[in-house]
């Protein structure tokens, strides 16, 4: 969450912007993740698809990060831009190549996968009921009830929220929040103003993910985490967080869509774009206005139970502010993730190794093949066009990246592809990205 300094535009390109802490590299189409206190947002995601599974359509916007940055002045209002066309907020892809690297893995899969912690759960609680509908005059209850579980996460380099998990002080954000922060730079800032130091306890930039262990605290409030994959379309939704640094906010809305899959670069991808850009797949939607500095904020349910981790919006033109269409990383993935930074696990990520276009009939296009990859050794080759994925009909490479991030290393899944006018298929079995 930005502090409370004013943000820029992110970048000029349509896009979603980071809602985490620190600037990110220019150039990317327009997605982006709500981002640092106080500092100006640029595109987390970048539209290109080097290295990674994205796969998306040309020009289609981009996630952008908004953040803010000490020292620049805020513009008094965004200016108008048209809207994205529909259809296209998803497609987050720029003119390049998708790469499947595809990555997210072990337990980390896209939209439905709900895998619950083995042994230990790290201190996190779940429940799993459906959420009432509510009217208005139940909002300041419900967001009482979770404000003392969201923090602002401040660094040397911006500011973003998180979320507790544990009374003595595991704190859950984005990657993008902490991925620039030095040794001692990170502290965390309850919701009664109290402040602590805080060391990262692990990372896992695929995802997006970040525990930080705040120094010297006890009886603190840990969220109560819902389960992700009750949500429907349509379902009312909060998002808590810092956004412009203004600790404490709650913004309302609804859950717009599920499983949407976006291009993002992790924090070190920000720093350096040379390293290309990833995909982040079965993420929510939601028009909950979410601003620079929510990123690892709280998306919550009527029953005050966390289902998202906010992380990204969004943005028209040259604007980084919200336009209704926010992304949060679901609870089920971001519990999972969680518990094994917590226990010091490696997190693990399914790659195919193949990068993608989307084809002009409908399908995946293999633009590449990665030397000794999943793909390679089930004998698909460039120019094949990918159009099922298991059980997964494919219609463009977002739907391959989301498939595959929803599977785990070691699947062995049917691929139906089309070769030279003629339908043939392979078994492909998913190998660990590297």
């Amino acid at each position: 969450a930005p502090s409370a300094a004013p943000y820029q535009p992110t970048s000029g390109q349509p896009g979603h912007a980071p809602a985490g802490g620190h600037p990110y590299p220019a150039g990317g189409p327009g997605h982006g993740h709500p981002g640092a206190g106080g500092y100006p947002g640029g595109p987390w995601y970048s539209g290109q698809h080097s290295g990674w599974a994205g796969g998306g359509q040309p020009g289609a916007p981009g996630p952008v990060f908004p953040q803010q940055h000490p020292g620049q002045p805020t513009p008094p209002w965004a200016p108008a831009h048209p809207a994205p066309r529909p259809g296209r907020i998803a497609k987050f892809a720029g003119a390049g190549v998708a790469v499947l690297a595809l990555m997210l893995g072990s337990g980390v899969a896209g939209g439905a996968l709900a895998l619950a912690v083995d042994g230990d759960s790290g201190g996190i609680t779940r429940t799993y009921s459906a959420a009432p509908v509510i009217n208005g005059a139940d909002l300041p209850r419900i967001a009482a009830s979770v404000q003392d579980s969201v923090v602002s996460i401040t660094t040397d380099s911006g500011e973003g929220s998180g979320v507790i998990l544990t009374d003595d002080g595991y704190v859950l954000t984005n990657n993008h929040v902490v991925a620039a922060a030095g040794g001692n730079s990170v502290r965390v800032v309850f919701a009664d103003g109290k402040s602590a130091q805080a060391r990262i306890v692990g990372t896992d930039p695929k995802t997006d993910l970040a525990v930080v262990k705040a120094s010297g605290v006890s009886g603190l409030q840990p969220a109560t985490f819902g389960d992700s994959d009750a949500m429907q379309v349509g379902d009312q939704v909060l998002a808590l967080g810092s956004p412009l640094g203004l600790q404490g906010s709650v913004t309302a809305g609804i859950l717009s869509a599920r499983d949407r899959t976006i291009q993002a670069g992790s924090g070190e991808q920000r720093q350096n774009p040379s390293q290309g850009a990833s995909s982040i797949s079965g993420l929510l939607q939601t028009d909950a206005p979410i601003n620079p500095g929510n990123s690892g904020g709280a998306l919550v349910n009527t029953r005050g139970e966390v289902i998202g981790i906010n992380t990204a919006i969004a943005t028209a033109g040259q604007g980084s502010g919200n336009i209704g269409v926010g992304f949060a990383i679901p609870s089920n993935k971001a519990k999972d993730v969680a518990g094994k930074l917590q226990r010091g696990e490696k997190v693990s990520h399914p790659s195919l190794g193949v990068s993608v276009n989307a084809a002009p009939d409908g399908g995946a296009l293999v633009a590449a093949v990665t030397p000794g990859s999943a793909a390679e050794k089930a004998g698909l080759r460039q120019g094949d066009v990918i159009t099922r994925f298991g059980d997964k009909v494919i219609n463009d490479s977002n739907d391959l990246v989301g498939a595959v991030q929803a599977g785990k290393v070691g699947d062995r899944v049917e691929v139906t592809y089309q070769r030279n006018g003629s339908e043939s298929t392979a078994t492909v079995t998913l190998a660990e990205a590297s």
